[in-house]
């Protein structure tokens, strides 16, 4: 019989809080083999609020800045009940944007928003930028070993039939992700080409969030 292979033999914690709605990114932290508890410190309308983006914003300015965002307000909402319940640990945060010509492309409000952002991507490369924080909360509520990365992939598309368009808004799934697409759903098959990281285009860049958990773990644990 096989023996799975555990988090802590790979250097990792053995649990996160993961501040995100995205089942996404908690799929893919549980491959990882992690014991991953979804901390959400918002509820959806003051979590869109926060990734409203600033006027002429850089994407790669704007992802990093929503994301420290995300995962202060994750920990000012753990220190609170922290006394209370015990909350502590390594805490998540991500964001992802897309962008094309250093344009920043959200999640697309309603079915035009969408069409327009994928008839604007069809046959073109794009950016995907996904930034990821994350901190040490202790028993006390202390916060440390702050760190963060941000992961940037190209990906081209071939021309997107128009047919297909209006059949990927009609089935809804462009409406909860950046750029009205997610390269692991149907829309993958007009993908030509990526470089750089699938996991970081589906939302969480596997190699770089292993690589920062077992810095803020190894951080944190010298300071005690």
């Amino acid at each position: 019989m096989n023996t799975p292979i555990s988090p802590q033999q790979c250097g990792l914690p053995h649990a996160v809080w993961l501040a995100s709605r995205s089942p996404r990114r908690l799929e893919l932290l549980q491959t990882l083999g992690l014991n991953v508890t979804v901390f959400l410190a918002q509820n959806s309308p003051e979590a869109e609020a926060l990734e409203a983006p600033f006027e002429q914003e850089d994407p790669l300015v704007y992802v990093q800045r929503v994301t420290q965002l995300k995962l202060n307000a994750a920990l000012n909402a753990m220190r609170e009940k922290s006394t209370e319940q015990g909350l502590s640990g390594l805490v998540l945060a991500a964001d992802t944007t897309v962008a094309l010509n250093g344009n920043i492309l959200g999640k697309p409000q309603n079915a035009a928003e969408a069409f327009q952002m994928l008839h604007s991507l069809s046959g073109t490369t794009h950016q995907v930028h996904t930034a990821v924080a994350g901190a040490w909360l202790d028993e006390k509520g202390t916060t440390q070993a702050i760190r963060s990365i941000v992961q940037t992939s190209q990906v081209e598309f071939a021309t997107l039939p128009e047919t297909f368009i209006q059949a990927y808004i009609a089935s809804g799934e462009p409406f909860d992700k950046a750029g009205a697409y997610g390269i692991q759903g149907i829309a993958g098959q007009y993908v030509r080409h990526i470089s750089g990281s699938h996991s970081g285009i589906m939302g969480l860049p596997l190699f770089e969030t292993s690589e920062l958990m077992r810095l803020i773990q190894t951080a944190a644990q010298s300071s005690h």
